[in-house]
């Protein structure tokens, strides 16, 4: 790419995250400056042939566009909105983990002060940043998604998810219960498995095909879940729950924790007391649905 002609990117924050995000962009051809509270992060970026402003105002300056990766939506708070700094006219980017409820409010924060606020997730471990496995999510005005879209493509495969500010944070911790539920199946079934002297790589590969098999049922279970109705075209909730039993008196008897399939069965005996027991798995919606105050 042509630098002459390339979109300046500013970034403001350099750890992992934030260095990964410069590295990307330089790669790609885009002048990249750069601003951390401590200055020596980015030694190798400069060295890559980024730019180091010597305050937050400067770097703000530098770029058409700013991209915000530090610790937290404070530390934004505290950085962007210090005496000195001006927004006006500014489109910030805004990476850093967070709720829906601090992206919202952010937005609003940067949009009185004259900015236009893009809120965003970045469902990628660093050395993943600037390939296709990398996911950033972005959420906000489509209209300056689409204005900036070509610069953020070098981040990796970006997607807008609507305009509510809010939605990228909410995609991120739904991306989240993901990840951790099915590692925690995955565990709590190599601790059963250990038992009888199979080891984790042996039950790996067929772990990994029910996961595949399960997923494989999201798009019907989702059409049951839109439309709230659950017919039992495969199992009953009551089915699942005898198997739940299983699963808990086995754990019990060969000395494997079964906290999780208790706190599973529990949610399913209490929706099957509220008369779905003859209703399909995804019923459970309603349980998820609601909050629980034991």
């Amino acid at each position: 790419m042509d630098n002459t002609t390339a979109t300046p990117v500013t970034i403001i924050g350099l750890g992992r995250m934030g260095q990964a995000l410069a590295s990307a962009f330089l790669k790609a051809g885009h002048p990249t400056t750069v601003w951390n509270r401590t200055a020596s992060k980015a030694d190798q970026l400069v060295a890559e042939g980024a730019l180091l402003a010597p305050t937050v105002s400067d770097a703000l300056k530098a770029g058409s566009l700013t991209i915000v990766c530090v610790t937290d939506y404070q530390a934004m708070h505290d950085l962007l909105g210090a005496d000195g700094i001006e927004l006006d006219g500014m489109t910030l980017v805004n990476l850093t983990s967070g709720d829906s409820a601090q992206a919202r409010e952010a937005a609003q924060w940067a949009e009185q002060r004259g900015a236009r606020y893009l809120d965003g997730a970045v469902m990628a471990i660093p050395s993943a940043i600037g390939t296709a496995e990398a996911t950033i999510l972005h959420s906000g005005p489509r209209a300056d998604f689409e204005a900036h879209k070509t610069t953020l493509d070098a981040l990796g495969t970006v997607t807008y998810l609507g305009a509510d500010h809010g939605l990228a944070s909410l995609y991120d911790v739904a991306g989240l219960a993901m990840m951790w539920s099915v590692l925690n199946a995955w565990l709590q079934g190599t601790a059963l498995l250990r038992t009888a002297g199979v080891d984790a790589v042996t039950y790996a590969p067929f772990a990994r095909q029910i996961a595949t098999g399960v997923a494989a049922w999201l798009p019907g279970h989702a059409e049951q879940i839109d439309s709230s109705s659950f017919p039992a075209k495969v199992a009953s909730l009551e089915t699942h729950v005898r198997s739940m039993a299983h699963l808990i008196e086995e754990s019990e008897a060969v000395g494997v924790n079964a906290e999780l399939p208790k706190l599973i069965k529990a949610m399913a005996d209490r929706a099957i007391a509220a008369g779905h027991g003859g209703e399909q798995y995804p019923v459970l919606i309603e349980e998820f649905g609601k909050p629980r105050h034991d």
